[in-house]
Formats: structure tokens, C-alpha cells, sequence
């Protein structure tokens, strides 16, 4: 019996969903959970848009030789980003610039789409004029930025995304690679860190993206199958969906309305930080800080709350900035005419108080900033 399963069994006798959670953690549950945990760190449990099974990062290194063959070229990219200005998709961009650095290709864009496709389909057309040799991007919506990333395609522009896919694409033809975290593993990840939290039973609400985004579908389906199949305890009383793209701003009113509506509710779900931050925003507003937030990415202000261990009681981190170094290798191999997979992805990180501080040097590749450290309580 594997430790998830065995969730199943030692949970039997928890308090029945619906019913007020203890605000003691059965350290024999805690047990049974950080094994389930310790089990899945280091896998990957998605697949690819097309259902590809993940290959590992260590396949798309650059070696020095190779580095040098790519600075020989002359190469342009441009990162064609889906929203910005957030520390997840700073550090994709990180990566992204340092690795392009050293491998001698020259970034001549950097585009923001405010999570607005037709702002995305204008800024794909206007970097085209530029005639870049690589884009490396994330599509806000798989259907309606399809036809730009086609005439991308059709210019000779070899095409790496981040997490989404456009419809109808397929790698080796339309693109070169898809780069991902493991996003139904972060889900799974965030799952079992609120269950240890709540001690296996409670009440919780789930905020989802209301969107066709593919790892946002993949982190509420890992975070959903795990609270149904393994946590009899918990009872998922209310889901509601936000669009953006005031994520945050969204997320509070529907977190507003959920603990009004629910005066038990023991925990939320929110799909990423962003969004997190807005129902701290919330439970402070309705003066409910006793509130457990689970959620994923790793921002400043979620590490902070970490750090303090306040609201937020664990989550499961990408690694952006390796993702961004990788999406660039990915592109530079090839251009060199090396196979390379269709699906790459980086297993989930489990962050909760106690290690979020290497965590942060993890996820980063630098020291935590004094904001969190100095917010770090024993």
C-alpha cells in the first residue's frame, strides 16, 4: 500500500466533512501526509497538451561547444509573455535573458499582454516585422492567438512555449517545445499541505481560473482528485471561477463571499499566488486570519506570509527561472538540428513554513530578500 493510498485508511476515522475541523493536527496524520508528499517530490505527474509523457530538464542543456556554435549565428529572440510584472513570470523572463546571454542570441522584445488575447495577436504581428528567429511564449487563449502563432510558424520562427499551447499545434511541425512545472503535481502538492494543515478535515473552498488554460486546468484537477480521493474529511463546500485580469481584486470578492456565506469554512484553495493574495486580503477584511490558504508559485508576498506563518500553510512552487533557462535551450538546439522532446517539465516543489526560506534560493537562484527573512518567525 502506498502512502497516498494508505491516506485513505488513516483518515476513515476523521471528524465527517461538513463538520468543524480541530484545530489540533493528528501528528499520525501529519505523518501519513508529509510520507505521501516525500513520495511524490522529484516526480512528474502531468502530461503534455497532448497527453506527451514529460522528459526531464537535464535533455535540453546547452553544452559550451554547442553555445558557441548558436553566438556564431547571430541569432534574435523575442519573449511573448501571456501578463507580466508578476515573480513568476519575472523569473521566466530571468532565465530566459541570462541564458540567451550566454548563448550569444540577442533579445529584441519583451511583450505583456495584460492576459488580453487580441493585445497579444497585435504584439505577436508587431515583433514578426522585426523577423525574429525565435519566440519563446505563453498563449493567453489556445483558440484565438492560433492564427498568429501560425503565421509565426509559416515565417520559419521556431516557436517554444511556456505551459499553453496554441489549437491544432503540433511539436516538431508548428513548434519545437513546450516547457511546464509539473502542474497537476503542484496541485496534488498544495492539496495534501492544506489537508496536513486542517488535519484531515474541514470544510474548504476552491478558486479556480475560469479559463481554457491548460495548467491552471491541470493544478485544480490535481488539487480537486487529491482532496476528493484521499481526504473523506474534507468537504468541498463551494468553487467558484475568476477570469482577470485583476486577479487578485477578484479572488478577494469571491473569497469575501465565501466566508460570508460560510461561516465554518476552514481552508481555501487559490489557483496561484496572485490570487492567494487577494483572499488574505479577504480574511483580513472579514476578520478571518484563522483561515488556511493553500495555493501555488512562490510570490514575495505569499513567502512573506510563509515566513510568518500567517494564512497561507503551504504551496506548490515552479521553478521559473530554470523553465526560462530551458525554453531558450530548447529553441538554440533546434536551430543546431538536435531532436528534442515535445514536453518538458520540472517536478513540483512543496513550500511550506519551514523551508520556504531555501525554497526561495531554489526557485530564484538568490538569497531570499529581506522582506521574507526578516519575516521569518521560529
Amino acid at each position: 500500500m502506498t502512502a497516498a493510498v494508505g491516506l485513505v485508511a488513516a483518515l476513515a476515522g476523521c471528524t465527517p466533512a461538513g463538520e468543524q475541523a480541530s484545530s489540533e493536527v493528528d501528528p499520525e496524520i501529519a505523518a501519513e501526509i508529509d510520507a505521501a508528499l516525500a513520495e511524490i517530490t522529484g516526480q512528474v505527474l502531468s502530461t503534455g497538451p497532448n497527453g506527451e509523457e514529460p522528459e526531464a530538464v537535464d535533455v535540453t542543456e546547452v553544452t559550451d561547444e554547442q553555445a558557441a556554435q548558436v553566438a556564431e549565428l547571430g541569432l534574435t529572440a523575442a519573449i511573448v509573455m501571456h501578463y507580466g510584472g508578476n515573480d513568476w513570470a519575472n523569473a521566466q523572463i530571468d532565465g530566459l535573458n541570462a541564458e540567451f546571454e550566454r548563448l550569444g542570441i540577442d533579445v529584441i522584445a519583451t511583450t505583456d499582454a495584460d492576459f488580453d488575447p487580441a493585445t497579444q495577436v497585435s504584439q505577436i504581428e508587431t515583433v514578426l516585422t522585426q523577423d525574429p528567429d525565435i519566440i519563446v511564449s505563453i498563449p493567453t487563449d489556445p483558440v484565438a492567438t492560433a492564427a498568429a502563432y501560425k503565421r509565426a510558424a509559416e515565417q520559419g520562427v521556431k516557436l517554444v512555449f511556456m505551459d499553453n499551447v496554441p489549437d491544432g499545434f503540433q511539436a516538431g511541425r508548428d513548434y519545437v517545445s513546450m516547457v511546464s512545472a509539473d502542474n497537476y503535481g503542484n496541485g496534488v502538492t498544495s492539496a495534501y499541505l492544506l489537508a496536513r494543515a486542517l488535519g484531515g478535515e474541514g470544510q474548504i473552498g476552491i478558486i479556480y481560473h475560469e479559463a481554457d488554460f491548460f495548467v491552471t486546468k491541470q493544478r485544480y484537477e490535481g488539487f480537486k482528485d487529491t482532496i476528493t480521493a484521499e481526504f473523506p474529511g474534507i468537504e468541498i463546500v463551494q468553487e467558484q471561477g475568476i477570469a482577470g485580469p485583476d486577479f487578485a481584486g477578484d479572488a478577494q470578492g469571491v473569497a469575501n463571499a465565501m466566508l460570508t456565506k460560510n461561516a465554518d469554512l476552514d481552508g481555501i484553495w487559490a489557483v496561484w499566488d496572485v490570487p492567494a493574495e487577494g483572499v488574505m486580503a479577504a480574511a483580513r477584511e472579514t476578520g478571518r486570519t484563522d483561515i488556511k490558504i493553500a495555493t501555488e508559485d512562490l510570490g514575495l508576498n505569499v513567502a512573506i506570509a510563509l515566513a510568518k506563518d500567517q494564512m497561507i500553510v503551504g504551496l506548490g512552487a515552479q521553478l521559473p527561472y530554470d523553465q526560462g533557462v530551458a525554453e531558450a535551450d530548447l529553441a538554440a538546439l533546434s536551430i543546431l538540428g538536435e531532436d528534442v522532446p515535445a514536453y518538458v517539465a520540472l517536478s513540483s516543489l512543496p513550500v511550506d513554513h519551514e523551508n520556504v526560506l531555501e525554497a526561495w534560493k531554489t526557485v530564484y537562484r538568490s538569497d531570499p530578500p529581506a522582506s521574507v527573512t526578516d519575516a521569518y518567525v521560529d
